[in-house]
């Protein structure tokens, strides 16, 4: 499932080539048919980003709620849109640019209460200006689930996914077991900005490309750069700290990644320490 990153990419990409144009719309598939009635002919006004949810807000009040999922696909076209596939749930057509939607988790269109209603169920994403880093810190302490659970919980941080939750938690240097009720303040604010310079990174060119994480082994010099991570998807791997082997562990039938020795009990304040006594 995309992460809030490819979300926000998505709606920056769209604002700067779709916004002000007119679209006409159809459904190949024929399972949202009437809705792209409703978008056709209209002209695209904003597009915005919460989390994994994209909204497209169209003249006349028309809002498009869209939602990834597991096997959603968005693909856009500047010229030369090639024939939509069976699978297309919508397809937005203009002169100069065309999306192609298939197999979303969601696409539907909102009245402004209905979208109002979806917003407020979020939780604070990072990515957004408005974000309340103190709402996010009091929403994760709910209950005593393990904080790598918490964190995947779209109604308390929105936007964060299986590997963007293994490399905030190692960058914290946190555990990932740690009972979420039990997280401290100076702890969640390391944290939070682990997820925001990740995703605002990420959300520039699509990659998440983890600070001091060893090359990916199939890089090319000079070529764009490629997902490079500390922990996800390494295990067995050296920790690029400590050189610990990576753990693996099943969590809530999600695999999840870390290293036992930066990220026991008390990693995080053990090095906070040490700053402060080389300072």
């Amino acid at each position: 499932m995309p992460e809030g990153n490819i979300i926000h990419r998505l709606a920056r990409i769209h604002r700067r080539w779709l916004v002000g144009r007119g679209f006409s719309a159809d459904s190949p598939q024929g399972r949202f048919s009437e809705g792209a009635r409703h978008l056709s002919g209209r002209t695209l006004v904003a597009v915005d980003a919460h989390g994994k949810h994209l909204f497209h807000h169209f003249e006349g009040g028309v809002r498009l709620h869209i939602h990834l999922g597991l096997f959603g696909n968005l693909r856009h076209f500047r010229t030369g849109a090639p024939p939509p596939s069976p699978a297309c749930r919508l397809r937005l057509a203009s002169p100069h640019a065309t999306l192609h939607l298939s197999g979303p988790q969601a696409c539907e269109l909102l009245s402004p209460q209905a979208e109002a209603t979806l917003r407020a169920r979020l939780g604070e994403d990072p990515l957004r200006p408005e974000a309340s880093p103190a709402r996010a810190f009091e929403s994760l302490r709910r209950g005593r689930s393990p904080l790598a659970i918490a964190l995947l919980d779209q109604e308390r941080i929105s936007g964060v996914g299986n590997i963007l939750r293994a490399e905030a938690l190692f960058l914290a240097r946190l555990p990932p077991l740690l009972p979420a009720s039990e997280l401290r303040l100076e702890d969640f604010e390391r944290l939070w900005e682990a997820l925001r310079e990740l995703l605002e990174d990420a959300a520039r060119d699509g990659r998440i490309v983890a600070p001091r994480a060893p090359p990916a082994p199939w890089e090319t010099p000079g070529r764009r750069r490629e997902d490079r991570f500390n922990v996800y998807d390494r295990a067995g791997q050296p920790c690029p700290r400590c050189a610990t082997p990576i753990s693996r562990l099943e969590l809530a039938s999600r695999a999840l990644f870390f290293c036992e020795r930066c990220q026991s009990p008390g990693a995080g304040a053990r090095r906070a320490r040490q700053s402060r006594a080389t300072r």
